[in-house]
């Protein structure tokens, strides 16, 4: 997608390299699978050792995707030892949830498209023009001259669907599209894709979206929309973390919404709240999160925040109404 990105430092590892892991952020989403597992089907496909860990494995959504199956799952007990890391879509190494010691005597490479990137990496590609760190991918995959199978596609083409909401953000531009319809010509099918992401949610999903929408709050003369979910929620509804996926979306599609803010409970962690904000037009949530600890996209941030709900809410809608002023 961009000519002018210097993927050399990057192939260079990787060819140097005798053994690989991929990793991607806690609670990944599907940008952070997706360039995963393209990764590795490209890379294993060429004979690098290459294996994959992730703390929290895949979420149930795109575990139908080619070699789900063979990511690791949980805390690292350095089972697993490699002379390069990849970092793929993660904005800061602590957000690996992995020790110290998995970095030690490697070297780690970090792909991300997060202008809130903190540069963490030994060596880092952090190109915020990219819609997803998938069509990153796509273009190492060019540069290192690899060939895109079926599954690569498909799996670069959920990373690219999923970050871009379906392809309803501004991030979505032309040359988007033209990706997509690429990434189709070389086996992705978005039909099938689109039902694993969004039509296969468990009933206890459904019973936390009732439960969610029902917090919904407006405020700033109906130029913020928030949502919560709280640890009743979850146990009423019997979800979990990974059926919160789309709720903020739900507030951000108010007529005359600005920002959408979600907050949703750690659910093992006490007096801890993940926020996701989402921004509709003129307004840089990602400036928002940064102010708050976190970061992320001009549209689409967030972070977490400690204290009781009636905290965090305080500092929340000061720092919202600021914005919004």
């Amino acid at each position: 997608m961009f000519s002018d990105v210097d993927w050399q430092p990057v192939i260079q590892a990787i060819k140097k390299a005798k053994q690989i892991i991929l990793v991607t952020h806690c609670n990944p989403d599907g940008d952070g699978i997706g360039s995963q597992l393209a990764l590795f089907d490209a890379l294993q496909s060429s004979g690098i050792r290459v294996q994959m860990h992730n703390r929290d494995g895949v979420p149930r959504i795109y575990q139908f995707l080619t070699y789900a199956d063979q990511v690791v799952k949980g805390d690292w007990q350095g089972e697993l030892q490699a002379d390069v890391i990849i970092s793929l879509d993660c904005g800061a190494r602590s957000r690996l949830g992995m020790p110290d010691a998995f970095f030690e005597s490697a070297t780690l490479i970090n792909l991300d498209h997060h202008t809130s990137n903190q540069a963490f990496g030994d060596i880092n590609l952090v190109d915020a023009r990219y819609c997803a760190t998938g069509a990153m991918i796509y273009d190492l995959l060019l540069a290192m001259q690899l060939p895109i199978s079926e599954a690569s596609a498909s799996a670069m083409y959920t990373a690219i669907l999923t970050d871009t909401s379906s392809f309803r953000l501004a991030s979505a531009t032309a040359d988007v599209y033209r990706l997509a319809a690429l990434l189709i010509d070389a086996g992705a099918e978005p039909w099938p894709i689109s039902v694993g992401v969004y039509e296969s949610r468990p009933l206890g999903g459904l019973k936390m979206m009732t439960a969610c929408l029902e917090t919904l709050e407006v405020h700033d003369q109906g130029r913020s929309a928030w949502i919560y979910v709280t640890h009743d929620i979850y146990q009423q509804s019997g979800a979990d973390v990974e059926d919160t996926e789309g709720l903020i979306d739900y507030a951000r599609s108010i007529d005359g919404v600005e920002v959408a803010v979600f907050v949703r409970v750690d659910e093992s962690l006490t007096d801890c709240w993940k926020v996701s904000f989402r921004g509709k037009t003129y307004v840089d949530v990602g400036s928002l999160a940064a102010t708050l600890g976190g970061g992320g996209h001009r549209h689409a941030a967030g972070c977490l925040m400690r204290g009781t709900l009636a905290e965090i809410n305080e500092r929340l809608h000061q720092a919202v109404s600021s914005l919004l002023d």
